[in-house]
């Protein structure tokens, strides 16, 4: 028994310390020649170091092989574990789906660390219905009141498409002591472009008398720019000060793009400013430009470019669209076809519909009608409905 229990740990030890693919081979191998391959604890640690290394279709390929003695192996505590490095995927979350269905036809009863995991992956791919019948194993089960189950239950229903009446239901039905539900709530609003919703829930959260956090004020701080309202905006910044919450790189980031799309693009530029360059990235100095563009300073927006550059930022795809919009609406037509060409061949930046729609807006706004028909031409892709309106309004 000691001898077992110690070489259990030994191969335990040696997962834990595979940090590539080809030493989790190479512990695989040993498991199979020391007999070790219907270890539940050892099976189980295979897939969670594999998931820490991209490698989880390896492992269950390994783990869930076609051999007669494996399945009595399969357990609850193994399914969660497959479960939950699937929904962490990127890419493979329906994977975690279909591992959580295998789980209830083998007869293996969910707990309440699954369902954290199968909502995320729910989330993730935006599945509504398979998030409603996991609701009701939830309540069937007892898991309900279960705070991480609830929050993930909400979370799902706040991301996907027609979930948002489930959301509220759930809302109203959960323990709301800290500021989790309500962002998550908030967060769903907005998504939907309900942001008058978020106001009001933030102004609900206030007086049940619950902290709000980062996160909390991230969301709100997109509402008002969303509504415009710079007024709400300018008392949420003075609530930050006055309640001395962190200010982190996404909250100085959702304050600044509020400021910009608010019509205060000065006051934005001073936060960027004022921003420790620790702290700023693309978005920062994106969300100006976007602002200088939203209100005709296309000659702001690209000498702040200028400025981006020398501080060593990269520009994307959306700051080259936010720089060609602002050459559409002050005119600066040769500007904009430098900008363009800059964007393709010294950064590499593969065009979009939208950059040439900029391109036309640019071209057809300056009289060129001839010119952007030839460009249109030349696209990669079909004209879409708004690049076909703005050249015959030309």
């Amino acid at each position: 028994m000691y001898r077992k229990a110690a070489a259990d740990q030994r191969f335990l030890t040696l997962l834990q310390l595979c940090d590539t693919f080809s030493k989790l081979t190479q512990v695989q191998g040993k498991i199979i020649k020391m007999g070790f391959q219907n270890n539940q604890f050892v099976l189980t640690k295979f897939i969670s170091v594999s998931s820490e290394l991209d490698s989880v279709h390896y492992a269950c390929s390994f783990v869930f092989s076609k051999e007669p003695s494996r399945p009595h192996l399969y357990d609850t505590f193994l399914y969660n574990t497959v479960i939950r490095a699937y929904a962490q995927t990127a890419r493979f979350k329906p994977m975690a789906i279909r591992y959580y269905n295998e789980m209830l036809v083998r007869g293996i009863e969910p707990t309440n660390y699954t369902y954290p995991f199968v909502f995320k992956a729910c989330s993730g791919i935006g599945e509504l219905s398979l998030s409603k019948s996991a609701h009701g194993s939830v309540v069937k089960l007892g898991f309900y009141g279960d705070k991480h189950v609830m929050n993930a239950m909400l979370h799902v229903y706040c991301s996907c498409e027609g979930g948002i009446t489930f959301g509220e239901k759930v809302f109203d039905e959960m323990p709301k002591a800290d500021s989790v539900p309500w962002s998550t709530m908030m967060g769903g609003y907005r998504n939907f472009g309900l942001s008058n919703e978020v106001i009001k829930l933030f102004r609900e959260m206030q007086i049940s008398g619950v902290r709000p956090d980062e996160i909390t004020m991230v969301i709100l701080f997109s509402a008002c720019a969303d509504l415009g309202s710079l007024k709400l905006g300018m008392w949420a910044e003075s609530y930050i000060k006055k309640e001395n919450l962190k200010m982190n790189s996404e909250l100085c980031n959702a304050l600044i793009d509020m400021f910009s799309k608010c019509g205060d693009v000065d006051k934005a530029l001073i936060l960027l400013r004022k921003m420790p360059e620790t702290m700023r990235t693309i978005v920062s100095w994106t969300s100006v430009i976007f602002g200088m563009s939203l209100h005709g300073r296309g000659n702001d927006a690209i000498s702040l470019f200028k400025e981006m550059k020398q501080s060593g930022e990269y520009p994307d795809d959306v700051t080259f669209m936010a720089l060609l919009s602002a050459c559409s609406h002050s005119g600066l037509v040769e500007e904009g076809k430098q900008l363009f060409m800059t964007m393709v061949n010294v950064y590499r930046i593969e065009p979009r519909i939208e950059h040439y729609g900029c391109m036309v807006d640019l071209l057809s706004r300056a009289g060129l009608v001839k010119e952007a028909i030839e460009f249109i031409d030349r696209m990669p892709m079909a004209p879409n409905p708004v690049i076909c309106r703005t050249l015959i309004a030309a």
